[in-house]
């Protein structure tokens, strides 16, 4: 085996490794989780068709879903060069799932050897398999289009705090219930939006892997929250602020206006000036116009991250007020996540 340590990237952990000689199941709800996670695997090789061609110049995802398109500055960019972002762009966030399923699985990994409970061990290992299936998945169809993209600043960041974290909670939060929140809402809106059929079908696959990830978040995290002292409760939800501030900047700012060098690339690659295209969208957000995403879609801080956080007991009184100071709203209805939970747990039928 020969390692290309050109392309890696070295992080040192303060984690701590917990072994546990107790082997009694305390947490039926684990237990069924864990049930679950056994009975849903499924084989990216044998149950989807990669035979299903493809084609990169043709929109496989709703081109609304990436708002800038309904900036007029964007309309008038001539069509070759229109039709190249929508390619590039798709191959762009594709590549995003894909970095950030090896980060999946990096956590996922390192929550096997933290977590204090026989019972969350055993269930952090089937989601360790399913990571390991998530890499391989939109590796295979990211290669059909024969580009990917960088890792993302903002998801790189993001993930580097969570696996370098010094508490086991602190992992789970980061992964479980903030990336996880993220990405449960995008293959969500992926899913009702793709054109292709097998994306629809790896989505459909990695949806409901992804439910019982954030399903997990919810119950382990929130019992494990509860039994810490004040002091450490306050230092996890700290780390959950901190977490959601990395993402809010990025929304703020989005991966293409924060100088994302792979968003760069896109434009380059679809031949759309980046300094034409800030000025255009500066212009609509002083006119009050949005550029945002169809409002029918899943929003990952409203619907999922956030209520998600203050159920467990991640958001504090003191906590809320850093969130207030920034600006960013603390949304607390679960019923959307609670719908997804309940709905995508099942065993998946592959035709």
């Amino acid at each position: 085996m020969s390692t290309n340590w050109e392309t890696a990237d070295i992080l040192k952990s303060p984690m701590e490794i917990c072994w546990q000689f107790d082997y009694d199941i305390d947490s039926d709800k684990l237990k069924n989780l864990y049930s679950k996670g056994k009975q849903a695997q499924w084989d990216a090789e044998r149950d989807l068709d990669w035979s299903t061609p493809i084609d990169p110049s043709r929109p496989l995802i709703d081109e609304t879903r990436f708002g800038l398109e309904q900036l007029d500055f964007f309309q008038a960019q001539p069509k070759k060069n229109r039709e190249a972002f929508r390619a590039h762009m798709t191959a762009y966030q594709l590549s995003q799932f894909l970095h950030g399923e090896q980060g999946a699985l990096m956590t996922a990994a390192a929550l096997t050897h933290a977590v204090p409970d026989y019972e969350g061990k055993l269930y952090v290992a089937t989601q360790t398999m399913d990571e390991a299936r998530h890499v391989e998945v939109y590796e295979k169809y990211v290669s059909k289009l024969a580009m990917v993209y960088p890792m993302g600043t903002w998801l790189k960041k993001l993930i580097d705090v969570t696996l370098t974290a010094d508490h086991w909670i602190k992992i789970a939060i980061g992964m479980n219930m903030v990336v996880e929140g993220l990405a449960l809402a995008s293959f969500h809106n992926m899913r009702r939006r793709t054109t292709c059929d097998l994306l629809r079908k790896i989505t459909e696959g990695v949806l409901r892997d992804e439910s019982r990830h954030v399903a997990f978040g919810n119950v382990y995290v929130g019992e494990g929250i509860a039994q810490l002292h004040e002091d450490d409760r306050e230092d996890i939800a700290d780390f959950a602020f901190d977490a959601v501030k990395v993402m809010a900047g990025m929304r703020e700012r989005g991966s293409a206006f924060g100088g994302d060098p792979g968003f760069l690339k896109v434009l380059a690659n679809a031949e759309i000036d980046q300094n034409d295209l800030l000025q255009a969208v500066s212009e609509a957000r002083a006119e009050g116009r949005s550029i945002d995403p169809p409002s029918d879609q899943i929003h990952a801080f409203k619907d999922l991250m956030m209520p998600a956080l203050v159920r467990v007991g991640a958001v504090t009184k003191r906590s809320r007020e850093r969130f207030a100071e920034a600006d960013i709203p603390v949304w607390e209805d679960p019923s959307i996540l609670e719908s997804l939970e309940d709905s995508e747990t099942g065993t998946l039928e592959f035709n």
